[in-house]
């Protein structure tokens, strides 16, 4: 028996706001569109649901087509159905935002993909709504990087108190005391000092710092 079929359908997709932080910038991955409507137009990564496949499983696979990682940090962001938001056909998305360190990202996969890394802050006109997607996901970001330490997946494993302040800063946008941060981070068991030294960032030479997420769990009133 056939259901629904008095009612018109609509094609439903997943698009990938992926963030990376590099140089002292919070980047996103974007690259030209090889199809129609849209063609050579910059825009974010996405594609269709599959019929056997949960939205979340469709955001999980189109992510691991992009990155080759596994695992990554990944929310979504809501739906985006505006009736004339694609030219092509009724399409309704299912936005997702993800955070990588950038580092771990095979340049040779983003070369096959024709992706780049964008600036957030120079980033360009993209296709449709896509910019809209990416100022909400950004938004979402903020106020969970308030209450929860998730930049840390933006970060290497190892980091010195000059990168963590930078990250905070290239996604609030604006600059921070560094005394106040410094205090501020002190007071969080799940930040350890280790005895390593980076000598490339500084001549003198910084202490590099991990993530301890065992001890933030233990940890419920993280705010910076």
């Amino acid at each position: 028996m056939t259901y629904y079929h008095e009612h018109s359908k609509v094609w439903l997709s997943v698009d990938c706001i992926i963030f990376g932080f590099d140089e002292n910038k919070l980047k996103i991955l974007i690259g030209r569109r090889n199809m129609d409507p849209g063609r050579g137009e910059w825009s974010l990564y996405g594609g269709f649901v599959s019929a056997n496949e949960s939205v979340d499983e469709a955001a999980s696979r189109t992510l691991f087509e992009l990155t080759g990682l596994r695992n990554l940090y990944m929310r979504q962001i809501g739906a985006f159905g505006n009736v004339d938001r694609d030219p092509g056909e009724r399409v309704v998305s299912i936005a997702y935002y993800a955070l990588i360190n950038a580092n771990d990202y095979d340049d040779k996969l983003r070369k096959e993909h024709g992706l780049e890394w964008v600036n957030i802050d120079e980033m360009p006109q993209l296709y449709s709504d896509h910019n809209e997607m990416v100022a909400k996901a950004r938004k979402m970001m903020k106020q969970k990087m308030a209450h929860e330490p998730v930049g840390f997946r933006l970060l290497p494993s190892l980091f010195t108190l000059t990168q963590l302040q930078r990250l905070y800063e290239a996604v609030y946008g604006t600059e921070l005391d560094k005394r106040n941060f410094r205090k501020r981070i002190k007071e969080m068991d799940f930040i350890e000092k280790t005895e390593l030294i980076d000598k490339k960032s500084s001549k003198r030479g910084a202490y590099l710092y991990r993530f301890n997420n065992k001890a933030y769990n233990e940890d419920s009133n993280f705010k910076l």
